[in-house]
């Protein structure tokens, strides 16, 4: 566990610089991450759903992001195939605003290993001819040693993604 906090907490020295951990007290945690992503909502929010096209493969159980898939309907999952036909189910769709929002519940990576819980909402707003993303996560619940030590290495990783996400929408390529 300290070889992979270590290496969550280096990619959270990384984080853009609209990264935030919001709070982060021994029962849970608040990270929040903004982009400005030069692209109306329609194609940031149909970018969402093409998550294995952006989200880094080294943040997923196969190492390879290809094999992520996100419904973007209420009840939709979002989901991981896994090379030996097994499967992930790391977060549920529970509420959708086409082009506006898009709320999942769950647990990403690790943090389903613990005794927690969390919501992750991704809102998209028009603004200055493009898109203003905000993405907040909240997770609260046990964890050995408690959910505080969590707050930097998530929002580090959050933050990795949501630029992932911005680059791809303004140029095809992620990375």
């Amino acid at each position: 566990m300290r070889t992979l906090l270590a290496g969550l907490t280096a990619l959270a020295l990384a984080a853009p610089a609209a990264a935030a951990v919001v709070d982060a007290q021994p029962s849970g945690f608040e990270v929040r991450e903004t982009a400005q992503i030069a692209a109306p909502p329609e194609r940031v929010f149909a970018a969402l759903g093409q998550v294995g096209q952006w989200w880094t493969s080294e943040h997923t159980y196969s190492k390879d992001a290809k094999n992520l898939s996100l419904d973007l309907h209420v009840g939709g999952c979002w989901c991981e195939r896994l090379p030996d036909g097994g499967a992930v189910g790391h977060m549920i769709v529970d509420m959708v605003q086409p082009n506006h929002l898009v709320r999942f519940a769950g647990a990403l990576g690790p943090l389903a290993g613990t005794g927690g819980a969390g919501h992750m909402v991704i809102s998209l707003a028009p603004k200055d001819g493009g898109t203003a993303v905000e993405l907040t996560y909240d997770f609260g619940g046990y964890a050995k040693g408690g959910m505080a030590q969590w707050a930097g290495p998530v929002d580090g990783v959050l933050g990795e993604q949501v630029a992932r996400l911005k680059r791809y929408v303004e140029t095809g390529r992620p990375d």
